[in-house]
């Protein structure tokens, strides 16, 4: 299975662009987006979106890209009277499983981001209260 820094690189270098080129569309230093390929960086969803968008995909594609599916077959069914002896297959797409897990972990940042927001925000309004207090 592919890391997320694998995809982004190999993306890239399907395209053609060299890294550079990408950490001017993606307004970053050389370095930096240098580190996402190589792993060496946690990666803001924000800059995920923009990666995203800068080839054209959607954030499920990107954390998705070069997956295969794979599947479960499970059950067997035999029925005495049926002549073809018909089994029962109840098929498990592993790769929307995978799609429903990043989700849910794409939501569980961008509440982790917003509960951030809303620190810094209280802090400000204390600051702001104490700033109010003194005069």
């Amino acid at each position: 299975m592919m890391k997320l820094n694998e995809k982004i690189r190999f993306l890239r270098q399907s395209h053609g662009w060299s890294q550079e080129a990408i950490a001017i569309k993606l307004d970053m230093s050389v370095g930096g987006y240098a580190d996402i390929e190589r792993g060496k960086t946690d990666i803001k969803l924000s800059r995920l979106k923009q990666i995203a968008t800068l080839f054209n995909i959607d954030l499920i594609e990107l954390f998705s890209f070069g997956e295969k599916n794979t599947f479960y077959i499970v059950g067997d069914n035999n029925q005495g009277n049926n002549s073809n002896n018909q089994n029962v297959w109840q098929v498990l797409n592993l790769k929307e499983s995978q799609n429903e897990l990043e989700k849910y972990q794409i939501l569980v940042e961008q509440k982790d981001l917003l509960l951030q927001e809303k620190d810094k925000e209280i802090n400000m309004l204390k600051e702001m209260i104490e700033m109010l207090k003194q005069k």
